[in-house]
């Protein structure tokens, strides 16, 4: 692939603060690899496989490609009272590796799950954990790795 990848970023925005330190980690790393992005936003954890899903889903009818070459999936799941926690947690990471193995896409995987607002925000800033950051780091090591095996990504 000789242009720089582009990638599709999809935040939830259930934790707005901690979705903001995730996309700002992630977005630095884009950059400074020479990444191009878009971000688009969903409401919770639950639905970043389906907007990615609707992505690849939505391939350009001209070309037959790919808009993304990678995916970014950031956002934040805390455990509450219930076992709403476990559910959400297990269906999304589910949804994501589906999608990667199904479609084979290059996914970095920055959805945090903590059992508390103090875990979630040692993951997320920037200046400790930097998870966002990791995330978009997976998706350029596997968007390099399919280019290893010539499954160009778009």
């Amino acid at each position: 692939m000789a242009d720089a990848p582009h990638i599709m970023i999809v935040e939830a925005r259930f934790y707005e603060d901690l979705a903001d330190e995730l996309v700002k980690g992630a977005v630095a790393e884009l950059e400074k690899a020479g990444a191009t992005y878009e971000i688009f936003q969903v409401p919770g954890v639950y639905e970043v496989p389906a907007a990615i899903q609707f992505s690849v889903r939505s391939m350009d009818f001209y070309s037959g490609r790919r808009r993304f070459d990678g995916y970014v999936a950031l956002g934040c799941v805390i455990r509450g009272e219930t076992t709403h926690y476990d559910y959400v947690c297990n269906e999304s990471a589910r949804g994501l590796q589906d999608l990667a193995l199904r479609y084979t896409l290059a996914i970095g995987n920055g959805i945090l799950t903590t059992e508390n607002r103090e875990q979630a925000w040692v993951r997320a800033a920037v200046n400790q954990k930097n998870k966002g950051g990791f995330a978009a780091n997976a998706c350029l090591q596997m968007i390099a790795l399919k280019q290893q095996f010539r499954l160009f990504s778009r």
